[in-house]
């Protein structure tokens, strides 16, 4: 069954698989010109193959993590690519496969209040050294905006905020919320860009601590602060709302929940903006792999999925944007980063913690620049007045930003 998987599948490039026995097959054509798209990897165990068709979007990775699958030409990531390019030879699982997939999402995506703060200690909790080495200098942790050809990642997520904080036309005097504030990088970009008071929020305690003492370092801890608390839980009014990667781990299930609260929190005239991952198609998803692994509890909605909970809440949508590719290329200089410092992460953690992190980050980037991921950034608001009509305020805020400034800010 597995090798009549990979005879249907590899149709571009080249795979040569070495199973455990010894024997080897070759599946697809010789690449020619491209010998990254030439890649042998071996199977260690004979049930590898076997978990592997019985659940390919698990098993897989759980193979690499554990070393019963190895790449032996070419890297993990050249794997991935090949892969990648032939997912439209992947045959459709059976209907059973679907079924479960969707009743396990489903109650692992429920998201209330006590699992969202698990899931976030899951993974945003993990070593601060870890996340320094592999991060820029302002630890963005979300797609950068890779505005022209050659950009540094630091260059490129300065340029992300910037293209977000010119989308909520900021005012003297205004108060702003951050939803899932991370290490409070955007929160501090905005307080430096306008005379604006800001409140971050997260579930992280360790993001938190970061934060305040940036905040503190950088002297504007009199207009940002940042608190360890649920969006669900807060009881106020803002003009401006911002959640940068935060949505990805609210569940479709609490849709509606999410966006009605941005509503009540929103005052009369206000803006928010929410920026997240998407998935081309009619129904969103989540990877078993990941939501296992690196994000549990997460989900990747369609932009229909999204918009069906605005409408109900209901909210205008304002301006929508759809970044393709701008997230495959912030994986890219990730990873690169992380593997620079393989040694390291392996010391600091252990080698089935690194392999798994080289699986997420290369599988990620695959899924994005291959497969059917984005990101959208939606502009929300109460009125249909509350926004100019006309874009040119987004352009002609986002040029005063560029101005010359420093490029990166310290941790």
């Amino acid at each position: 069954m597995f090798d009549s998987l990979m005879t249907q599948l590899i149709k571009t490039g080249r795979v040569k698989v070495i199973y455990p026995d010894g024997t080897a097959r070759v599946y697809g054509a010789s690449p020619h010109d491209d010998r990254s798209l030439d890649v042998t990897m071996r199977l260690h165990s004979k049930d590898t193959a076997r978990r592997i068709m019985a659940n390919p979007y698990l098993a897989f990775g759980e193979a690499y993590m554990d070393g019963n699958l190895t790449v032996e030409n070419g890297t993990l990531w050249d794997l991935l690519d090949v892969i990648g390019r032939n997912l439209e030879n992947l045959p459709s699982p059976p209907a059973w496969m679907k079924l479960w997939h969707r009743v396990l999402q489903a109650m692992d995506t429920r998201n209330g209040v006590a699992a969202s703060r698990r899931h976030v200690a899951h993974h945003y909790d993990l070593s601060d050294e870890m996340y320094r080495t592999f991060l820029d200098t302002d630890r963005q942790y979300s797609c950068a905006y890779f505005a022209h050809p050659g950009m540094s990642l630091e260059e490129a997520q300065l340029a992300k905020k910037r293209h977000l904080i010119a989308k909520l036309n900021l005012q003297p005097g205004q108060r702003v919320l951050d939803i899932g504030c991370g290490w409070g990088g955007l929160a501090l970009e905005i307080a430096q860009a306008a005379d604006v008071e800001v409140t971050g929020i997260t579930l992280s305690k360790e993001q938190l601590d970061v934060a305040r003492r940036r905040a503190e370092a950088a002297g504007l801890a009199r207009r940002v602060h940042f608190e360890l608390i649920d969006y669900r839980e807060l009881e106020d009014r803002f003009d401006r709302i911002i959640s940068v990667g935060m949505f990805e781990h609210v569940g479709p299930a609490n849709y509606d929940t999410y966006f009605g609260k941005i509503r009540n929190l929103l005052t009369e005239d206000g803006i928010a903006v929410v920026h997240s991952i998407g998935r081309r198609g009619v129904k969103g998803g989540s990877n078993s792999w990941i939501r296992k692994y690196i994000f549990p509890g997460g989900y990747i909605p369609s932009l229909s999925q999204v918009a069906q909970s605005t409408e109900r809440t209901p909210l205008w949508i304002t301006d929508v944007e759809i970044l393709r590719l701008h997230y495959a290329d912030t994986l890219r200089a990730w990873r690169e980063r992380f593997m620079a410092h393989r040694n390291e992460m392996v010391r600091l953690y252990d080698e089935r913690f690194v392999r798994m992190w080289e699986f997420y980050l290369a599988s990620c980037e695959m899924n994005f620049r291959h497969g059917d991921l984005m990101v959208f950034q939606m502009q929300l608001a109460k009125r249909i007045d509350a926004v100019p009509v006309s874009r040119d305020y987004m352009f002609d805020g986002e040029r005063t930003l560029n101005r010359p400034r420093a490029l990166a800010r310290s941790a």
